[in-house]
């Protein structure tokens, strides 16, 4: 059996309750270890916070909407964010910001392919492809795709799940209430947690019942999607809780609203605060954390990792 401060010969003298307490803190920082796999590789996940690079695609994002619309200037911005520290890259060619109007299917395959298929052979790192549309998802993972991110939880488009277990690429199930068009118009009305663990339980079952691998599940509660601004911090300081249904755990925070509404700060003054989010997310068991800024939530995560490693 280890031997703790409480019990070792060299204790303090303070006595056992303080000793088991020092223990317990130092449990409540642990986080469980996952190795999830991809076609090339796999998420060595729990030590690390791995660091996930947003590459929209598109030209309304609320952030970084129009800054990259052409392949050159994307694969610029990939290569920049892996020699930063990116650990995945997450590309998207469908703005999801709140009253955002969807995009044909048509166009959005025009967006995201042809910068899938460069990026696939020149970065090893592991990509994402950020879509909510089956057959976007399939044409991604056939170009060189590793990933599917789908805000949908795999449930807006029936075919989503068979074409994920077929590719046998790990999944980030997201839960979000209405679209992005009216999402918060009518967000959540009460009980937050309670609806947002039972939605990303049906959809991890779902998910499992179309083929889909449990160690390829990575859960998001979706921060900023149909929450008000009192559920998006419950749900940061309750994040732990999620961890109860076996899945790691990803995070996107970056320069959203409820940031803003805070600190009365438009978005391109939120890093600050999103940094802030960040430790208060790792500390309190996520996974992986979905950025704008990666240099600097590199470095954000490097010291939260060493402080509950240590």
């Amino acid at each position: 059996m280890r031997e703790t401060a409480a019990h070792s010969p060299r204790a303090s003298g303070r006595g056992c309750l303080e000793g088991i307490k020092c223990e317990i803190q130092n449990d409540i920082f642990k986080r469980e270890l996952f190795d999830v796999p991809y076609p090339h590789g796999a998420l060595r996940l729990g030590k690390k916070t791995y660091v996930m690079g947003v590459l929209n695609v598109t030209p309304d994002s609320f952030y970084d909407g129009s800054q990259y619309t052409t392949v050159e200037d994307a694969v610029d911005r990939a290569l920049k964010m892996v020699a930063e520290g990116a650990d995945i890259i997450d590309v998207g060619g469908e703005s999801t910001r709140p009253g955002a109007h969807p995009v044909a299917e048509a166009e959005e395959l025009k967006r995201v392919i042809p910068l899938v298929k460069i990026l696939s052979k020149q970065i090893k790192k592991p990509i994402s492809i950020d879509t909510y549309k089956a057959k976007v998802a399939e044409k991604a993972i056939d170009a060189g795709a590793s990933m599917i991110n789908d805000i949908g939880g795999l449930l807006m488009d029936k075919r989503m799940a068979k074409v994920a277990a077929a590719a046998e690429a790990p999944v980030v199930i997201m839960h979000k209430k209405g679209d992005p068009e009216t999402m918060q118009k009518r967000p959540i009305r009460k009980n937050a947690m309670t609806e947002i663990m039972s939605y990303l339980k049906d959809a991890a079952s779902h998910a499992i019942n179309a083929g889909i691998s449990g160690d390829k599940i990575i859960l998001d509660p979706g921060i900023g999607f149909g929450k008000t601004l009192k559920q998006n911090l419950e749900i940061l300081r309750r994040l732990r809780e999620f961890t109860s249904m076996g899945f790691p755990l990803l995070i996107g925070t970056s320069r959203k609203n409820f940031i803003g509404a805070i600190l009365k700060l438009p978005v391109q003054e939120r890093l600050y605060g999103t940094l802030a989010t960040l430790a208060v997310a790792v500390m309190n068991g996520a996974h992986i954390v979905r950025v704008h800024d990666v240099r600097e939530a590199v470095q954000v995560v490097k010291i939260c990792d060493a402080v509950r490693n240590n």
